[in-house]
């Protein structure tokens, strides 16, 4: 942990958190009362813009449909493809199989 700034006691303590919410409505108020409603929508956002980006859909399309900017739609892309895995693993794991 020591290597890493991000991942603080603090951190590991907002995951554990989250882990222990059982329904989408006790994540949904946590969410509501931890971030802005803007941070929610911008996450969200990102979370749209990796699965079109993983669908094969080109970055135009993707900023038309779901409003993020180019510099967005990049980052998310530079995380999608070079990333910790993180996209990776929650897209496979909202796969329609998986639901």
């Amino acid at each position: 942990m020591a290597s890493d700034p991000v991942r603080t006691a603090e951190v590991d303590r907002l995951l554990k958190a989250f882990s222990l919410l059982a329904t989408d409505d006790e994540r949904y108020a946590f969410l509501l009362d931890i971030c802005t409603v803007r941070e929610i929508h911008d996450i969200a956002q990102r979370l749209q813009v990796a699965e079109k980006l993983d669908a094969g859909e080109v970055y135009a399309d993707i900023q038309e449909d779901t409003g993020a900017s180019a510099t967005t739609i990049a980052r998310v892309a530079k995380c999608l493809n070079y990333g910790e895995g993180g996209y990776r693993s929650v897209l496979a794991k909202l796969q329609p199989s998986n639901e």
